[in-house]
């Protein structure tokens, strides 16, 4: 079953309206065939977006089994986090 297409509308400065009708001239098609295929490609080249860095906890703060290593007060905490 062929998706039904929705309608929407956009406001082009006059310029970029004329340019992309003498774009789509050149190119031999229509001015929305170039729009949908702009749209396409701006679609498939967004990639995911992944932090720079994760936050190192070496030596970790607290084990796994929920108990403290040792006893750090909150200055020796901020030594050993690095903040971005």
């Amino acid at each position: 079953m062929k998706a039904k297409p929705i309608r929407t509308s956009i406001d082009l400065p006059r310029d970029l309206h004329r340019r992309l009708r003498e774009a789509a001239a050149r190119k031999g098609c229509s001015a929305r065939q170039l729009i949908l295929a702009g749209i396409r490609r701006a679609v498939n080249d967004v990639t995911a977006v992944r932090p720079r860095r994760r936050l190192r906890l070496d030596p970790p703060i607290v084990h796994a089994a929920g108990r403290k290593p040792f006893d750090l007060n909150n200055e020796q905490i901020y030594r050993l986090i690095e903040f971005p």
